[in-house]
């Protein structure tokens, strides 16, 4: 347990400032960094709390072997100056669910969703079947803090949480009781390294695994199967091919032979949903919820926000945001979920990984606009691929365009196929300003 000790945090994002708040509670003397400018009032509001405040762009310059714990934000990079030199200095870098973990309450179950796509609905799919029978708290890279939620947790609760390999890099002592991994895929190469390293990174949802434990895997995913095979937990699998614990068959879902939903039942759409209703499912009958609930849940349930979610129709045109698609993979998956005209908006950070993998995903697609640090990486990309291309600088610019170019019955969709770090600070500020923009059209 981190107390009364001194305490760095690097990165005033939400887990920063939630990991601080909290940390003020156990006599711990904490600084709080960033290199970018802050609110006013969240900079008071935090100096009541007895927080200082050092905003730097030269980090480094405050670490000293007094601080006897960094906690980094999950982006910052491994060889970032001031972790090298913590490391040097032997001074211990965790993160903040990491921190928050010897703070739990030790009779509760949590549930640790990874994987490369699919983490953020699996996550909510299996947070609004569990609730209907317990006490459950869901949090994690999903939104919510873990530090934010351990004032609530309490005795026999359940905590569900996305965990990502920029998370998960950092955890030691941290454990799940059941772990799920939905699929692997090339993906966040440039702060890894390396897809080997990456992947190792996933594995570390199994941290500590006893026996007893659970892992839950994607039995079409050789990769997956290849990366834990020696994790010592009970194993459960759900498949789209073959039987499994959970599988798909003849468009429908079945629990241990018995049918469950008819996939035409099933709200959202697309294999990879009905991969992320699988889980749910396993983990809803694992709990003892039942088939009516399961039904009634998943009949009615539209998706999350940011995830190929539906913002209107105008003029027989139909907007989707889709901007948590930040790889290749997710981008796919979007594009494959519609046979009808789409101009794509593509657009981001630059993480120096070629697009080549969306070609043969863009039979629908008949403009693509690209903006931000990949206009020009994505509008070689769209030539190679005899694509229309608009080479745009924003993202507002790119909506207004498309609005132009369609015509009724188009889909016009956000699914950048890369970070928003370029010109966001996330993908939720990214989806809000495309769904702000579209609800101003006329």
């Amino acid at each position: 347990m981190i107390k009364q000790n001194k305490v760095l945090i690097l990165g005033m994002a939400r887990s920063g400032i939630a990991i601080a708040k909290l940390l003020t509670n156990y006599q711990n003397e904490i600084f709080l960094s960033d290199i970018q400018e802050q609110d006013k009032i969240l900079i008071e509001e935090l100096g009541k709390l007895g927080i200082k405040i050092v905003i730097t762009k030269e980090q480094e310059n405050l670490v000293n072997s007094s601080f006897d714990y960094i906690i980094k934000n999950p982006a910052i990079r491994k060889d970032h100056p001031a972790l090298k030199k913590a490391r040097n200095l032997q001074i211990p870098i965790i993160n903040e669910m990491e921190a928050c973990f010897p703070l739990l309450p030790k009779d509760i179950t949590i549930i640790g969703i990874t994987g490369s796509n699919g983490k953020t609905t699996t996550t909510t799919i299996i947070y609004e079947l569990l609730k209907k029978k317990y006490k459950v708290h869901v949090g994690g890279n999903i939104g919510t803090p873990l530090a934010t939620l351990v004032p609530l947790i309490k005795k026999k609760d359940i905590v569900v949480l996305e965990i990502s390999d920029h998370q998960l890099v950092d955890m030691y002592h941290f454990k799940t009781n059941i772990s799920v991994i939905t699929n692997l895929s090339q993906v966040h190469l440039d702060f890894h390294g390396s897809y080997e390293k990456y992947k190792e990174a996933k594995k570390r949802i199994c941290n500590n695994h006893l026996e007893e434990d659970i892992v839950i895997l994607n039995k079409d995913n050789q990769e997956v199967l290849d990366l834990i095979k020696n994790v010592s937990s009970k194993k459960l699998y759900f498949s789209k091919k073959e039987k499994a614990d959970v599988y798909l068959e003849n468009n429908q879902i079945f629990y241990q032979n018995e049918k469950i939903i008819d996939c035409n039942a099933i709200k959202i759409k697309g294999m990879h949903n009905y991969e992320n209703c699988m889980v749910g499912i396993l983990l809803a009958k694992m709990f003892k919820v039942s088939n009516k609930e399961i039904n009634e849940f998943l009949s009615k349930f539209q998706g999350v926000e940011h995830r190929l979610e539906f913002v209107r129709t105008l003029k027989g045109r139909k907007f989707y945001n889709d901007s948590k698609s930040t790889n290749n993979e997710s981008t796919i998956i979007a594009l494959n979920s519609f046979k009808e005209p789409t101009l794509l908006l593509m657009g981001g950070l630059d993480r120096n990984i070629p697009f080549d993998e969306i070609n043969n995903s863009l039979m629908h697609v008949k403009y693509i606009l690209c903006y931000g640090e990949t206009k020009e990486k994505i509008k070689e990309f769209a030539l190679k691929n005899n694509k229309e291309v608009v080479v745009l600088s924003t993202l507002k610019e790119a909506i207004k365009k498309a609005y132009e170019l369609s015509c009724e019955g188009d889909i016009i969709l956000l699914s950048p196929a890369c970070a928003s770090w370029d010109q966001y600070p996330d993908f939720e500020k990214r989806g809000e300003e495309f769904k702000n923009i579209v609800n101003q059209l006329i």
